[in-house]
């Protein structure tokens, strides 16, 4: 793991951490707290070119992904996934890949920056328009638990085209998930999301995990293993390292439900930062 700045201890509360969203985006403007967090990871994304391969690997193909997806995911390709300006660029395109009639890109930091507990914030400017997908997301690194739903998902941003500017935070295990329509998840607006930057964070602790955009706290998923005798890892999957992906998806089972509009593309997911912080000691 390559840390930056791993010596700085910051002061965060999460309801009532803001950002100006035209002050310069390395400055987090905190106020009150009762709550330490250390910063341990971080891509600012301050240099030019393929995202830095000491942070971000790629998953690659056009399988569908278990979605009847329809991008296929490149890797190390440009087109699909840049630094410049001071911005991660994920864009998907319509053009032919191996099959697929869309491009894109899905970096993971799976290997590179795997932690479990924590504060992960991204902020982002998201993509528009029917069919287009994007996340911010997070699986278990090994499958301590078995396969998916089993070792479980942290969903920390999820926007579907056709609902535009509404934000939603799941969690995925193998009790709750949408397989079997008991995922445990929340939605709220976010006007902005689509033209301006807005900070997506989940704080995840032994006891919960917690969902905010900006200042605002939105979804809570509760351990039960703390207060039900018979609860296992069925519920509460969430005690094993986890990496980070961010990726836009084109079409699916979800992204995909009232078409895909093929005249808007090319879109682009736009980062300005990715900072994971853990509880300081």
């Amino acid at each position: 793991m390559h840390m930056r700045n791993s010596l700085c201890v910051v002061v965060l509360l999460a309801t009532t951490l803001h950002f100006n969203a035209h002050s310069p985006s390395s400055t987090p403007l905190v106020q009150q707290s009762t709550n330490k967090w250390r910063l341990v990871w971080a891509d600012e994304f301050d240099y030019r070119g393929l995202p830095d391969s000491k942070k971000w690997g790629y998953d690659v193909g056009g399988h569908g992904w278990g979605n009847n997806e329809l991008q296929y995911y490149s890797e190390r390709r440009k087109e699909n996934a840049r630094v410049e300006d001071g911005h991660l660029i994920i864009e998907a395109r319509r053009e032919a890949m191996k099959g697929q009639e869309y491009t894109s890109a899905r970096l993971v930091s799976k290997g590179k920056g795997d932690w479990t507990y924590g504060r992960f914030e991204v902020r982002a400017k998201l993509p528009s328009g029917r069919g287009s997908w994007p996340a911010i997301w997070m699986l278990p690194t090994s499958k301590d638990y078995g396969g998916w739903p089993n070792g479980g998902e942290i969903d920390i941003m999820e926007h579907v085209g056709f609902d535009p500017d509404v934000v939603h935070t799941s969690v995925h295990t193998r009790s709750h998930n949408h397989t079997i329509d008991t995922q445990k998840t929340s939605k709220i607006s976010v006007p902005t999301s689509r033209t301006e930057f807005n900070t997506y964070a989940i704080e995840w602790t032994p006891d919960e995990i917690r969902g905010f955009v900006n200042q605002q706290q939105f979804f809570t998923f509760r351990n039960e293993r703390l207060t039900n005798p018979v609860a296992d890892y069925q519920q509460w999957p969430f005690d094993k390292p986890f990496h980070l992906l961010l990726n836009i998806a084109v079409g699916g089972t979800w992204g995909g439900s009232q078409g895909v509009d093929q005249t808007l593309w090319p879109q682009r997911m736009e980062i300005d930062y990715v900072r994971v912080y853990q509880a300081a000691r």
